[in-house]
């Protein structure tokens, strides 16, 4: 079934195919989105205006909308040129006037004729204390007052678009709705009190009250869910599509594990040992692994990922790490090399720096299996690059890596596991929209001995005072990070204000205790400046965010965010990430131009109160809304029309549950509610799950 049922052709119609919309208004209505009739019935309103009649303007405290059954008594043309024209209207307690403003007089008699009664529906003020009706919205007989609802809907708009047009587009859209078998689980709709899927979409757009525009009404809520469930069955119909690739089972004892675990000098936390064990249960089963590893800052994510190799190793393989830049990649080379040697196991880093004959004798080594473990960048998706067999991928930094560049990695070896890390938090309702095709591991605990950040408010005003601490903290020994402005999406523009502070601060330092990185510099000379911090070379780092994912220097203690009000609130947790890995007591000085907007302050304040990651990135979902968290150009994250991923998380959850559960039982969608669910995807247009289908 790999075509649209013909039961939705008129809600996949023209859209001037509705009455009253021509070729212009179509063209207009494209600024909502609205390209056929089946789009409109996800434009919901936002608003409505009560229009239910009453006896006088008398009821009501203008300004403010009011519909009355009024007799029609004088008119007084205009004095001048585009005056005012007035007409004298009795309702049953009181005379007001409705006034035109540049109306043809004949227009207005015909409207309202001397001595007959209208119904009429506008906004009601008082000029010189005298209530007035300016252009009412409605005018019409008494026998046609049911045209008007008793509640309007009020919706969005654009150019060229008003209510009167969109009112008449939805109301036509709506009248199309066909009644379609239910494809939600029966009992889920009795439980939560959803009407069937042609009543909400009714309902949302006939509102009785101010209580059905809310999003928890049942009929936006079914509506949602909907939206939701679509996404998650084509998540779902991925991830079972991929799970009939035969994978390898690579399975062992242990004791590779257990060699590292020994050689700890801390007990790994309960996390550690759940993803591991969700890891190592993925790896032994007959399909490909896709799991994400979610952590926080510092939650330990490395250890994981090691563990996870070792089971490759064990069982006859290869693993490799993939990290984003060489800084990183030669980081984790340092933090697993003893470990590695622990277990016995050999373990080498392969960068683009390699010397020629250095690297042709880790390649050679590598295609013999002599070499067990890889720690990379980019450099190892090159075509030389050859394993002996490759069991697992593990890539660091998701966000530095696409879908293809994952899929090249997964071809380097016969059917890759592959284990993808991120040390951004992401809120629960997000990774499922993102990642929901992906099995997903969450570290949401520190290992023992990481120590908390204190992060404090600092008005730039005070920068003289801030300047002077940092001379006393690197007079003890003591490193520090000084983090620039975003100016603006510009890296030039950020590199001069970078630039400028880093001249600064070494007039008062010295050439020889400050250091500058930014992402305009070339790799090799970052990595240059990087060591040397690294090494205790350079005291203060000035960086732009370049510095934000996974450097690790345990001797540095201070982070200074100039301008912090300019970043995100997950971005500022990861520069705050970058200290507390040491000993030291750390600390985080958020410096702000006063005076902050009530969502800057609201930001800094939340870094101020809290270290969990999971709970500042809900914090950053609520503020900033799902679009700017992941930031949607690159975050291949699907646009709801009617689901709110802020406040509607646990819907995402019920029907991520509900797919799979569901497709377990029917995976071909043949069943009852199997035919159902497929209307459903048509209606969603989801093509690429219904290609899915009829591929299986």
């Amino acid at each position: 079934m790999s075509t649209r049922p013909s039961v939705l052709f008129p809600l996949f119609a023209d859209l001037e195919t509705l009455d009253g919309v021509g070729k212009k208004t179509s063209q207009n209505l494209a600024g909502l989105d609205i390209h056929r009739p089946r789009d409109a019935l996800f434009v919901l309103p936002y608003a409505g205006v009560d229009r239910s009649l009453r006896m006088s303007v008398r009821d009501v405290s203008p300004p403010m909308t009011v519909t009355v059954k009024v007799r029609v008594g004088l008119h007084r043309a205009p004095t001048r040129r585009g005056g005012p024209y007035r007409v004298t209207v009795e309702d049953a307690q009181t005379t007001f006037a409705i006034v035109f403003f540049h109306a043809r007089p004949e227009y207005v008699q015909q409207q309202l004729p001397t001595g007959q009664e209208r119904i009429v529906s506008g906004k009601v003020e008082l000029f010189d204390g005298v209530a007035q009706m300016v252009h009412p919205d409605h005018i019409l007989r008494p026998e046609e007052a049911d045209q008007i609802p008793a509640f309007e809907p009020i919706y969005p708009l654009t150019a060229g678009v008003t209510q009167r047009t969109i009112g008449r587009v939805t109301a036509g859209s709506v009248a199309r709705v066909p009644e379609l078998a239910e494809w939600i689980d029966p009992p889920l709709v009795a439980r939560e009190g959803w009407p069937d899927w042609h009543d909400a979409v009714q309902a949302v757009h006939l509102p009785a009250g101010p209580d059905d525009l809310s999003p928890d009404s049942a009929a936006r809520r079914r509506l949602a869910y909907d939206e939701l469930l679509a996404h998650q069955t084509t998540l779902a119909l991925a991830r079972a599509q991929q799970r009939k690739i035969p994978g390898q089972r690579s399975e062992g004892a242990g004791i590779l594990r257990q060699n590292v675990l020994d050689a700890l000098d801390f007990d790994p936390t309960g996390a550690q040992r759940r993803a591991t064990d969700e890891i190592v249960a993925d790896m032994a089963q007959p399909f490909r692994m896709n799991r994400l590893l979610q952590g926080d800052v510092g939650s330990g994510k490395t250890l994981v990922a090691l563990l996870a190799l070792l089971t490759a190793v064990e069982a006859g393989g290869q693993g490799v790490l993939m990290a984003p830049t060489e800084i990183l990649a030669r980081q984790h080379l340092n933090g697993l090399h003893p470990l590695a040697e622990a277990a016995g196991v050999v373990l080498e880093v392969l960068t683009g720096r390699d010397k020629a004959s250095e690297r042709a004798a880790k390649l050679a080594a590598l295609a013999a299996g002599d070499i067990q473990i890889l720690v990379g960048t980019h450099a190892v998706f090159q075509r030389d690059v050859a394993f002996a067999d490759l069991r697992l991928a593990v890539i660091d930094e998701q966000h530095r890596f696409g879908v293809a560049q994952r899929m090249e990695l997964g071809a380097k070896g016969e059917a890759v596991d592959v284990l993808v890390m991120t040390a951004t938090p992401i809120p629960r309702s997000l990774a499922l929209a993102q990642h929901g095709d992906m099995d997903v591991s969450v570290l949401d605990e520190k290992p023992p001995g990481r120590q908390p950040v204190k992060t404090a408010l600092v008005s730039v005003g005070r920068m003289d005072e801030v300047v002077e601490s940092l001379r006393r903290a690197i007079a003890q020994g003591r490193q520090a990070y000084w983090v620039c402005p975003l100016v603006e999406e510009s890296e030039v523009v950020d590199l001069t204000a970078a630039e400028d502070r880093f001249k600064r601060l070494r007039a008062v330092f010295g050439d020889d205790v400050v250091g500058l990185v930014h992402g305009q510099m070339a790799p090799a000379e970052r990595d240059v400046t990087m060591g040397r911090f690294v090494a205790g070379e350079l005291s203060l780092l000035v960086a732009t965010t370049v510095i934000e994912v996974g450097v690790n220097v345990p001797n540095a203690s201070i982070m200074v965010i100039e301008r912090a009000e300019t970043f995100g609130l997950a971005q500022l947790h990861q520069l705050r990430g970058r200290v507390g890995r040491g000993s030291a007591a750390s600390t985080c000085l958020l410096m702000y131009q006063a005076p902050l907007t009530e969502s800057g302050q609201r930001r800094l304040e939340v870094l101020r109160e809290t270290e969990d990651g999971f709970r500042i990135a809900e914090e950053d979902l609520s503020l900033r809304g799902a679009g700017d968290v992941i930031g949607t150009a690159q975050s291949g994250l699907p646009r709801f029309r009617v689901a709110d991923l802020d406040r509607q998380a646990a819907l995402m959850d019920l029907a991520q549950r509900d797919a799979r559960a569901f497709l377990a039982r029917d995976p071909d969608l043949k069943t009852e509610r199997g035919q159902a669910m497929r209307m459903l995807l048509w209606l969603m247009e989801q093509d690429k799950a219904i290609r899915l289908i009829s591929v299986g």
